[in-house]
């Protein structure tokens, strides 16, 4: 069965601001390549969206609702609802996760 990938508007503006970043921070090239590394993992999420671990900042708190797809040091945060995947959040894990994740997951 596949899945049906659906970005937020959040997670749309996520990786527009991340491969714009990485564009006038490095080079084109290696945004086109972020890009094309993001695509790729949200393809297979299409395939086997319950691979993901839970997000470590979510689980402390007893959170099992969301999932995350990691590539260094980015990660994707996603949950699995029917049969679509809703990708809530593309980020850098370097930043602060767990306020970023309580401000946009929790709404705290």
């Amino acid at each position: 069965m596949s899945f049906r990938v659906r970005l937020t508007d959040d997670a749309t503006r996520d990786l527009d601001d991340l491969v714009d970043y990485v564009r006038r921070r490095d080079a084109p090239g290696k945004a086109r390549d972020l890009l094309m590394r993001i695509r790729q993992s949200l393809r297979s999420l299409a395939e086997q969206p319950n691979r993901g671990s839970f997000p470590d900042e979510l689980l402390a708190l007893g959170i099992k609702k969301y999932r995350q797809v990691r590539f260094k040091p980015y990660r994707i945060i996603y949950r699995v609802d029917d049969d679509t995947v809703e990708v809530m959040l593309i980020a850098d894990g370097r930043r602060d996760m767990r306020t970023l994740l309580q401000r946009r997951l929790l709404g705290v």
